[in-house]
């Protein structure tokens, strides 16, 4: 996550519990130096930089341009990245690593990357007299954790919902949202049997191979009752519970419940085919929201849809909890100026601002009870339910590994290339091997 924009999130994620985070942050080899911020100078300041993925709402450089406008003598300056989460990262890592790189001082991270930008001490640990988490989302501070030292401030978490053509269902008499997959399918067969709807596709998400895919399969596999992890640890990805998820996403891609063309999508075409009217249901983060509003042309669903819980095999559905935190990479020159401006980028204020234009997912849990936000984003208390039960990643120094694994098995499913058994098995010896190692 993953969304497009580094503020989503993820993008993405994979529903396994704390128990990978338990085996993963077991050895003390990728345990950080202790009193690691111990030696940096907050009183240095001066201009720097900030480094995060695509803006698709343009909401950063106005909201840089006021800070600057307070701060001639500590100005920042943007840089925007691809929209592409795992090209996001890469790109972090290579100013991390590179010799002479020093051009990136804050920096946007993905929650699930905290654990491995911790590890390799690509980022300085955030001291937490400096950096009160109080009245945050417990989750959203875990997210910026590792071994119980903050490496990052949390920014913006994110749940997903379901997207839903409110206007088609009332038309076809249905009156709630589904709550489960078989609910979704049949109010897709009565929204198909209206008049000039016969070739409206059902149900999207993001399915190419990608981060995104990770999360999809995560939350398919936990909303059929499945799990990828038990609570000692060990992968489940292959148990009968987890095996009705896949076998759900088989069926759906065989059967038409989810496009073809939905192995092509990532956040941003799943969201095009939604607001042009070509989708009844789409899994989708609370980004989306503010666009597929828009008055202006650009979205022919503007004011014709709503938002729900995900669906599930037998009930509502689970997330995948997903979310960006701002750390201060270890190239950067002038901290005491990144620290200031991270809490200034994470005040109730600037939040304030970000939920109104953008839609983004607010860190600070009194936002999702502000009458004014619920006022104008109804669907705010549809996220906090999101976020408060979704599954979060976890905190794998090799969690790039093991989401290739997961992508490389779904993907194969998705593809109709393997049968969910023969696909998950090999996945669950592939997390044996990782996860041990």
């Amino acid at each position: 996550m993953t969304q497009p924009i580094l503020r989503r999130t993820a993008i993405v994620a994979l529903a396994v519990g704390t128990a990978l985070t338990a085996t993963a942050c077991g050895g003390s080899k990728d345990s950080p130096e202790s009193g690691a911020s111990s030696s940096v100078n907050w009183d240095q300041r001066g201009p720097i930089t900030y480094v995060q993925g695509k803006d698709n709402n343009n909401l950063v450089q106005p909201q840089v341009n006021e800070w600057n406008k307070a701060h001639p003598d500590e100005k920042v300056t943007f840089i925007q990245l691809s929209a592409s989460a795992d090209e996001q990262r890469q790109k972090l890592i290579d100013n991390a690593t590179t010799k002479g790189s020093s051009n990136y001082d804050v920096i946007s991270l993905d929650i699930v990357w905290t654990a491995e930008f911790a590890a390799k001490q690509y980022v300085h640990e955030l001291p937490k007299d400096q950096f009160p988490t109080d009245g945050y989302l417990a989750s959203a501070v875990d997210g910026a954790s590792y071994f119980d030292k903050l490496y990052a401030f949390p920014y913006a978490s994110d749940g997903a919902m379901l997207y839903y053509r409110k206007d088609l269902l009332t038309q076809a008499g249905v009156t709630e949202a589904p709550k489960t997959w078989d609910e979704m399918k049949a109010a897709c067969a009565k929204v198909k049997a209206l008049p000039g709807q016969g070739s409206i596709n059902c149900y999207g998400g993001q399915f190419q191979k990608y981060e995104g895919l990770t999360c999809n399969i995560a939350e398919i596999v936990n909303s059929a009752g499945g799990e990828f992890l038990d609570d000692k640890g060990k992968p489940q990805v292959n148990s009968e519970a987890a095996l009705k998820g896949v076998q759900w996403l088989k069926d759906s891609f065989a059967d038409g419940t989810i496009p073809k063309a939905a192995s092509t999508w990532m956040e941003e075409p799943s969201r095009q085919a939604f607001q042009d009217g070509k989708l009844v249901f789409l899994r989708q983060w609370p980004y989306a929201y503010s666009l597929m509003q828009a008055k202006d042309g650009s979205s022919k669903v503007a004011g014709k849809f709503d938002v729900a819980p995900l669906p599930g095999l037998t009930g509502p559905g689970v997330s995948t909890l997903g979310g960006h935190n701002l750390a201060i990479a270890k190239t950067a020159k002038n901290p005491g100026t990144a620290r200031d401006f991270i809490k200034w980028y994470t005040s109730k204020e600037q939040q304030k601002v970000e939920v109104q234009k953008a839609s983004i997912a607010p860190t600070l849990e009194e936002l999702y009870d502000d009458a004014d936000l619920v006022k104008q984003f109804p669907y705010l208390p549809v996220l906090h339910d999101s976020i408060s039960t979704a599954k979060g990643r976890p905190k794998a120094v090799p969690y790039n590994d093991v989401t290739q694994a997961i992508q490389d098995s779904t993907y194969q499913v998705v593809q109709g290339a393997q049968t969910p058994k023969v696909a998950f098995d090999g996945l669950q010896t592939k997390l044996d091997q990782l996860i041990q190692s």
